[in-house]
């Protein structure tokens, strides 16, 4: 049986990943995604401003006072999976100190033809492109990229809400060249996969349009 404090947690985790997702939100749109009341949602927000989790800012709104939007804050990082990231920038440095940029680009080099191998063998080539799409999400949500996939008129739009290297690209941007490179191969010839925003860039997620190919 759960307690109060269970479901509080519960619910401020559930919060803290819709402003991940969705980026910032008034309470009265929260409290409608999670089915709870807007006075319940408030309490909730102002417990993790507390924690230095969550910031408001007013925006207008079409009709009354203006409306208190809430976002994360760069502390709600440390909520997500960071796969090591202060381990991984640390060692990506030691590599550009010892073997130069050609050593990091082999690093590079080798990092994306294992990932090639292995999405190649969970991406099914002859199934239709928003399938392919489809699966390419479901294994970057496995690596902790938070992935999703939304239409885009006749395209898709693939959206990773978070990025656990993210330390590491900010060291060696390659990282992030060499995706573009990957996502390309992994679709398939003829798809067309070009980034529309970018964490590095001080966009709040990486999103990629991806069109062609059937």
């Amino acid at each position: 049986m759960r307690t109060g404090h269970e479901d509080e947690t519960k619910t401020r985790r559930r919060i803290v990943k819709l402003l991940k997702t969705e980026g910032a939100m008034d309470s009265a749109s929260l409290a409608g995604r999670l089915d709870v009341t807007a006075m319940a949602v408030r309490q909730h927000l102002y417990a993790l401003q507390q924690e230095k989790l969550v910031t408001a800012e007013e925006r207008p709104v079409p009709l009354g006072r203006p409306a208190k939007f809430w976002r994360l804050t760069k502390a709600a990082e440390r909520l997500f999976p960071d796969a090591y990231a202060e381990l991984n920038a640390a060692l990506i440095t030691s590599v550009q100190d010892a073997f130069g940029p050609q050593g990091m680009q082999r690093l590079l080099d080798a990092r994306m033809a294992r990932q090639r191998a292995d999405y190649s063998e969970r991406i099914d080539g002859s199934a239709p492109l928003g399938k392919r799409v489809q699966q390419l999400a479901k294994i970057r949500a496995d690596e902790g990229y938070m992935a999703e996939v939304k239409r885009d008129g006749t395209g898709f739009l693939l959206i990773e809400n978070h990025c656990p290297i993210c330390a590491a690209a900010t060291v060696c941007q390659g990282f992030c060249s060499s995706e573009l490179e990957l996502f390309r191969s992994a679709l398939g010839p003829g798809v067309s996969v070009e980034r529309a925003e970018h964490i590095l860039s001080g966009d709040r997620r990486c999103v990629y349009r991806i069109a062609g190919g059937g």
